[in-house]
Order: C-alpha cells, then sequence, then structure tokens
C-alpha cells in the first residue's frame, strides 16, 4: 500500500508521532512518501517530495508556473478531474491554476491513501486524491481544531465533503470536529500519541531541599503559563521552597511577557527558564522532577504528560481538552480547574504532604498505564489498521 503524508516539513527530532508511524507502517511492507515545502537535509526516513515553491518576484513566478503546468502534462487527466472537482466547488478560474500549481507535486503522485498529518494541510488540497484515485484522510490535532476555526469560520467544509477518514489524537477533538460539521457517518479512529517505553530511563531517586515544578510547553497563552507562575507565588506564600522549570521557546513578546510576570511577583531566584532542550535533556530534567504541572488552557493531548507519567513523575494538569483522556484523574495523577492558581498551588500543596507510600501508588499505577496503552508499538499497530480496515 502506498501512503503519502502531506506536512509542511519534514518532522524534526522531537516529532516522535511522524518518524514512529512512518517506520511502523515501513516495517509491515507500506512505501511511505512525505509531501511538504520544506525539506531538513538530515531526513533520510523516506522519500520526500517538495511542493512548488512560490516566488514574489512576479515575472518569474509566471515562468516558473509554465514550467510547473508544462511537467503536468502527462498528467493531464488528473488535472481535468482536479479541475472539475474545484469548479463544481465554486472554485475561481484564478484560484484554480494556483490550486494546480501549488498542488503539483501531489497530482503526480501515484498513491492510495493522502493523509494530511494536520487538518489545516488539508486547506487548498481537499480535490487532490480524488483526483489521483486515492482516499483522502486528516489527522486532528490541538491547533486544527482549538485555535484555526476560531478566525476562520466554516474553514473546514470542503474538508469533510471529500474526507474519507478522520484520525484524531483524543476524543475530545473528535468531538469537536463533529460540532464544527464533520459527519459521524465518516470513518473515523482515535490513536494517541506514545512514549517509546525504550528511551524512557529507569527512576532515580532524586533528592533536593527545594520541591522541583517543571512545565514543558511552548511560551503561548494557550499553554496557561501565567496560571502556573501565579500558583508558585501562592507556594511562596504558603513557605513552600520550590524551583519552577520552564522548558519551551515562544516568540520574544511571550518570553517578556512572562519573565516580567515572573519579576512582578518576586520570583526571579524561584523560576527558570530554561528554552528548548533536547529529547534526552528534556527527559532528564523530568527525572529530576517531583511535580510536573500542565496548566494549559486547552490541550489536544500532550505528549510531554505522558512522558512524565512513564517516568513516574506525579503530574497535575488542568482538567480540558484531551487531558482527561491522557491521565486518570487521583489515580494516576490530578486535574484542577483550568486557569484556577489558588486550586493548582492548593493541588501541588496537597500532594507533597501525602504519605510516601501514597505517591508511590500513584506514580507506579501511571506508568503501568503508559506502559499498557500508551507504546509506540500498539500506536504503530493502530495506524497499521487505520489504512487497512474496510471503510
Amino acid at each position: 500500500m502506498r501512503i503519502g503524508i502531506v506536512l509542511s516539513q519534514t518532522p524534526g527530532y522531537s516529532e516522535t508521532f511522524f518518524t514512529s508511524k512512518i517506520k511502523g507502517l515501513q516495517a509491515q511492507g507500506f512505501t511511505v512518501q512525505l509531501f511538504v515545502q520544506k525539506r531538513e537535509a538530515n531526513f533520510t526516513l523516506c522519500p520526500v517530495r517538495l511542493a512548488p515553491k512560490v516566488s514574489r518576484f512576479v515575472p518569474f513566478q509566471l515562468l516558473k508556473m509554465i514550467w510547473v503546468y508544462i511537467l503536468l502534462v502527462p498528467y493531464i487527466g488528473r488535472v481535468l478531474k482536479f479541475s472539475s472537482l474545484e469548479r463544481a466547488e465554486g472554485t475561481s478560474p484564478g484560484s484554480l491554476l494556483k490550486k494546480i500549481f501549488l498542488n503539483a507535486h501531489l497530482l503526480k503522485a501515484n498513491l492510495d491513501w493522502v493523509h494530511f498529518g494536520f487538518a489545516t494541510q488539508a486547506l487548498g488540497s481537499e480535490c487532490v486524491a480524488k483526483a489521483i484515485g486515492a482516499k483522502m484522510a486528516v489527522s486532528f490535532r490541538g491547533f486544527d481544531l482549538n485555535i484555526y476555526p476560531l478566525k476562520h469560520n466554516g474553514c473546514y467544509d470542503k474538508t469533510w465533503n471529500h474526507v474519507a477518514k478522520v484520525h484524531s489524537i483524543s476524543h475530545y477533538l473528535y468531538k469537536k470536529g463533529v460540532d464544527l460539521g464533520l459527519s459521524e457517518k465518516i470513518p473515523h479512529a482515535i490513536i494517541t500519541p506514545a512514549v517509546d517505553m525504550a528511551l524512557i530511563p529507569k527512576s532515580t531517586a532524586v533528592v533536593s531541599k527545594k520541591l522541583q515544578v517543571t512545565t514543558i510547553a511552548r511560551l503561548n497563552w494557550i499553554k496557561g503559563i501565567t496560571t502556573a507562575i501565579a500558583a508558585m507565588a501562592l507556594l511562596k506564600k504558603k513557605g513552600i521552597p520550590f524551583q519552577y522549570h520552564i522548558v519551551g521557546d515562544g516568540t520574544v513578546k511571550d518570553t517578556e511577557r512572562y519573565m516580567f510576570q515572573v519579576y512582578e511577583l518576586g520570583l526571579q531566584e524561584d523560576v527558570s527558564f530554561h528554552g528548548t532542550l533536547t529529547h534526552a535533556e528534556t527527559l532528564q530534567r523530568l527525572q529530576e522532577t517531583d511535580v510536573y504541572v500542565q496548566p494549559s488552557v486547552n490541550e489536544g493531548f500532550c505528549n510531554a504528560v505522558l512522558e512524565a507519567q512513564a517516568l513516574g513523575t506525579l503530574v497535575v494538569a488542568s482538567d480540558v481538552g484531551g487531558l482527561p483522556e491522557n491521565l486518570v484523574d487521583g489515580k494516576t495523577g490530578w486535574l484542577f480547574p483550568v486557569e484556577d492558581a489558588p486550586a493548582l498551588a492548593e493541588r501541588i500543596a496537597t500532594i507533597i504532604e501525602m504519605p510516601v507510600e501514597q505517591q508511590e501508588h500513584v506514580k507506579e499505577l501511571a506508568k503501568k498505564r503508559v506502559a499498557t496503552h500508551f507504546t509506540i508499538e500498539k500506536q504503530q499497530r493502530e495506524f497499521v489498521l487505520f489504512y487497512t480496515e474496510m471503510l
């Protein structure tokens, strides 16, 4: 079976979701190709097809378009079918010419499935799969359904008309897709992020005079960092010594916003900004953590929460999005009301007062659940079934 995965760029070192998926499919004899706008030179996992690049210099862009159209002549049947499908959707002649150019790399591909790794990647390419005689799949992730539709009402209406099967990383996001117009008659599968248990180091006791708290997230408003910092200030008022580690980067504006909040609350000595770390460094940071906090305003699922549980780190997360599917409240971790800093501070204070035996019980339940339900091997099997099960 021939699978074409459409992304903006080839997966980076930390995007294990895509790399493990590709490896799993290849191990079962599938042919996998990536269709991207940008390719990293060190990516060699599978063949990569680059989309035609747009030039800002108009005369050069016109020449490029003519050349791309000439190279599509052997595929004229597909181009005509694509044009017919687009016209039926009300696409204007000018927009159609642009879409043919931008989708040229896909129109020349011989595939059984065209899978858009993010729902937003399908925008402007909804008719490609049918034009080349393939089935179309889309994946739901946090930004696709939590953010983008807020500014683009009805953005996926055309996608729903052409998609053959949907993959979502959580039940929450699937339901949100239905709320946005996806028919429940369209087949779907919930395949969550997963943890490569082989990369998870054995837990080691780390002794520190201070409570070690960590959050791994982009420095973006939706990750709720302001709530966590405010909770840290409340812990300080309670007389609890701690060090709060924030792992992740963001825009200069967002970074300055959080640094100013830390300054305003007098937490300069208590909060550390680590920027982006490698995966190995991130796991090391988690190993040295007593309580992992995910204070997101919304979240599709969150791989960092999974990895923290796999390492046996006590986890506290906001009760939104896919996070209640990620951990079992009161058993493998704890949920707190979203954007409620006092509740978060109180939860952390309660956790550290728990008997060691109770803490260890939660850690063991969390590790066991991840090792049973969220492994790379399970994820890979589910993706094989995704493409082979009858629609």
